[in-house]
């Protein structure tokens, strides 16, 4: 149980704080705990388990041993099994949210959103489950048939960020469950105790001992239990969320037993406004996308650009509403607060202009707080430009013309979503073929949903979460049957 729990639960049961493995709450082989922290006091206030590369072996045993039976189980009931873990989540929706606000730092109200949006998934995978379907064609040869058939891969693994922990967890597991695979999910070390939840609440809901283990470990001992989980011969399939670095990292570990792999990694994304813009309808958009978790988001936009013609229009008063006492929380992490820092100093040493914020007035509030702080007049060589900030940094920069903005929203390694706002048709559609990004939002800054596909270009990584057909086939392996027919055509 939680050490210092700074909360109260209606359900009491759902706070269990060792590691969860084949239907039962387990410890790692040699005892050992690590902290995990308030983010908006610094306080400690639970332990977990903190699991090692040998304590990994048994974990995947049992979950290639609960395999050989849910792998056979009819698609009807594992759907039924999904719907259910979503009744049982949404029952427990508010104890749910409470454990995240303080492992994560998020406010309660983005902590219900967060949830809410994570059962999208549970929902939609539910029904994905008996949308699997093979095919058979008649192939050029003669007298022959060919069959593909659809079969689960076998066990997966989600290592899963702490930015959105019920929301990754959900957003992968539901796929591999739908699909016939067992599962094992690694939270971050900042983030583990809602996945715990979850994995208590799986049990519930029907899901044999096995089909959903969860390992905690600590942030020191994080990439040798990963390099295990992703090299154990029994992997079949990895679904990582996190930096580009450490996700080529696991793309490597990956790639000595060829097992498949899915890169959900950074994003840099460009926010475009154009002249023509409703500037309500695009300022809306950015306040809400900029500062959700105080910018902790792959997705968030991290460059402006605002058109020439209204640059100086409304001289960037984005202070209302962004109180971080009612609507901003602290960052999960310290160190997410001195890479908030670095980016701004670089830029104003390099002429940027503070509007608002700038860390100012956040001192006395303890934890991790860094405040919403926006710098216009950036350039192309500042940090921010150049890397992904994750925390509630917003740069401004000034362009001429579309041909300019394509270029300079283009120049990244990274490439998982683009933003534009514009009235002009035409426009709208050389934009959605021209930028490099997996996702578009056109008019809007949500581009995520479980009925559309979630992945992104170049260094942002590769395979598709969510969406009709291809999020579960990241889960699915392909069989293909030729028949020979005597008599027939």
């Amino acid at each position: 149980m939680a050490n210092h729990a700074p909360f109260h639960l209606s359900n009491l049961s759902l706070l269990q704080t060792d590691a969860f493995v084949h239907g039962a709450w387990v410890t790692a082989a040699s005892g050992a705990r690590f902290e995990i922290d308030d983010p908006s006091t610094g306080q400690v206030f639970a332990s977990c388990p903190d699991f090692v590369a040998p304590d990994v072996d048994a974990v995947v045993q049992s979950s290639q041993a609960a395999f050989q039976t849910y792998r056979r189980e009819n698609p009807r009931s594992r759907a039924r099994k999904l719907l259910e873990w979503d009744r049982l989540i949404r029952a427990n929706k508010d104890d749910l949210a409470l454990v995240l606000t303080h492992e994560s730092g998020k406010p309660l109200s983005e902590a219900q959103a967060e949830i809410e949006y994570a059962l999208g998934f549970t929902w939609w995978f539910a029904g994905e489950a008996e949308r699997v379907r093979g095919n058979v064609s008649t192939p050029a040869a003669p007298g022959r048939r060919v069959f593909v058939v659809k079969q689960p891969i076998g066990v997966a693994v989600a290592l899963v960020p702490w930015n959105f922990p019920v929301a990754m967890i959900l957003r992968k597991a539901a796929a591999a469950l739908a699909a016939g695979c067992t599962m094992i999910a690694k939270p971050s070390p900042e983030t583990p105790l809602t996945c715990l939840i979850l994995a208590h609440l799986a049990v519930q809901a029907g899901f044999a001992p096995g089909v959903f283990n969860v390992i905690t470990t600590s942030p020191g001992n994080t990439p040798q239990v990963a390099e295990a989980l992703c090299k154990h011969p029994l992997t079949k399939k990895v679904s990582f969320t996190g930096s580009t670095p450490i996700g080529s990292r696991i793309a490597k570990h990956c790639a000595e037993g060829l097992k498949k792999v899915t890169l959900e990694l950074g994003g840099n994304c460009p926010f475009i406004v154009f002249n023509d813009c409703n500037q309500d309808q695009a300022l809306e958009a950015l306040l809400l996308l900029k500062w959700r978790h105080a910018g902790q988001a792959c997705v968030t936009a991290n460059r402006v650009y605002v058109q020439d013609g209204i640059y100086e229009e409304r001289r960037l008063d984005f202070g209302a509403g962004t109180d971080p006492a009612t609507t901003m929380g602290p960052l999960t992490t310290q160190r997410s607060v001195g890479k908030a820092k670095a980016h701004v100093h670089d830029a104003v040493r390099a002429g940027a202009k503070v509007v608002l914020g700038g860390d100012a007035g956040c001192g006395s509030l303890g934890g991790y707080f860094f405040g919403p702080t926006i710098l216009r007049d950036m350039k192309p060589d500042m940090l921010i430009t150049r890397e992904e900030t994750f925390g509630p940094v917003l740069g401004v920069y000034r362009f001429a013309d579309e041909d300019e903005v394509v270029r300079w929203a283009n120049d990244t390694d990274m490439g998982l979503a683009s933003y534009f706002f514009t009235k002009d048709v035409d426009r709208t559609w050389r934009l959605l073929e021209n930028l490099e990004a997996g996702m578009i939002g056109m008019n809007t800054g949500n581009v995520s949903a479980a009925e559309s596909p979630f992945g992104g270009l170049k260094l942002s990584g590769y395979g598709k979460e969510s969406g009709k057909d291809v999020a579960i086939e990241e889960y699915l392996v392909s069989k293909t049957g030729t028949m020979t027919l005597e008599c027939h055509f």
